[in-house]
């Protein structure tokens, strides 16, 4: 006869012998129960296959009001925005928010994490470091708390990510280069620190072969978040060098581009689309200096408002049902292509 069912705590209690307050001391805190007990429950674990549901059991445990909201970088005007439109909605929730970055340490994502559970919130919304990210550490925060991811994904960690559609938007901006001038180059970091950056690179390669164009990949040295210094320093290089393999260069995210420009001024050459231009330059994302560059920067941008909307309400979401997510929900935004001087 097969062993039955476990539908919750209760069931578990009954199947196992041990008494329900003795099981959710176990589960609040496993080093709080004797040895023999842990083992006797551990065991039971095993041969009934319950795992309990940390939400549910988070919601008993009158947790605060607060959500987390972490981002890479704070100093990022990038992210200080997508923040501020999260922070609106937790707030008109009735929840609050409470920001914090990571400053480009993966130490320092998992310190924000461990910090937050001490606090037990509601819930986080995290926008990973990605590449450079623990995943097995995230792993185990979000086992314990609601967490939804967003601007980056990790595969299978958090219970939903919501972000934009890089090969919709690098589609977009290859499409309108390669229509109104030479087919671009494709400028971007050798060892980019956001997973999104190698999205976009496979995007921009089969949207270049879809259109019978051959990609050109110009890769800059470099690691970490740094990108305008980043950019500005292998800019300078590949424009020395004239390696460059087209007059049109699609920098992988708009902080790489703007660097790009401040290279391209410092040794004289004109970036637009007038006659008298050497080069064209755009970008991706509409950074909020993108509009203050010179010459202004084409990019595409990211539906900052849908995503930091879609972001809080589903998290809001899951909060308020007290139940995991069946399987982990994908939403992705379109991007829109925000013609300026630089190409």
């Amino acid at each position: 006869m097969s062993d039955p069912k476990i539908k919750n705590m209760d069931d578990f209690a009954s199947v196992s012998g041990i008494s329900r307050p003795t099981i959710s001391k176990y589960f609040n805190d496993p080093s709080s129960v004797r040895k023999t007990t842990r083992e006797r429950i551990e065991r039971a674990l095993e041969q009934f296959e319950y795992r309990p549901n940390m939400y549910a059991m988070n919601q008993n445990r009158r947790l605060t009001k607060n959500i987390g909201i972490v981002v890479p970088y704070l100093a990022d005007p990038f992210f200080a925005e997508m923040a501020r439109n999260i922070e609106n909605h937790v707030l008109e929730a009735g929840f609050r928010p409470v920001l914090l970055g990571s400053h480009g340490d993966p130490e320092s994502e998992i310190e924000n994490l461990e910090n937050l559970r001490l606090m037990k919130p509601a819930g986080v919304l995290l926008a990973p470091l990605g590449r450079g990210s623990d995943p097995a550490r995230i792993e185990a925060f979000c086992k314990d708390v609601p967490t939804v991811l967003f601007d980056a994904n990790i595969e299978d960690l958090g219970e939903a990510f919501i972000g934009s559609d890089n090969d919709q938007s690098v589609n977009l901006i290859v499409e309108y280069l390669c229509r109104t001038g030479e087919p671009p180059a494709f400028f971007e970091m050798k060892t980019p620190a956001n997973p999104n950056a190698l999205k976009r690179r496979t995007a921009y390669v089969t949207a270049m072969q879809r259109l019978g164009h051959k990609p050109h990949l110009v890769q800059a040295a470099g690691e970490g978040w740094d990108f305008e210094e980043i950019g500005f320093r292998e800019g300078t290089r590949v424009i020395s060098e004239r390696s460059l393999p087209s007059d049109t260069i699609l920098c992988s995210n708009d902080r790489l581009a703007i660097g790009f420009l401040s290279a391209a001024y410092q040794l004289g050459l004109r970036i637009g689309i007038a006659d008298n231009c050497a080069l064209r330059v755009a970008g991706h994302d509409d950074h909020p200096f993108s509009r203050y560059s010179c010459p202004t920067l084409t990019t595409v941008s990211q539906d900052y408002v849908s995503i930091a909307a879609q972001s809080a309400a589903t998290l809001i979401g899951l909060i308020e049902s007290g139940n995991a997510a069946e399987a982990k929900s994908v939403t992705l935004f379109e991007g829109s292509l925000i013609m300026r001087g630089s190409a």
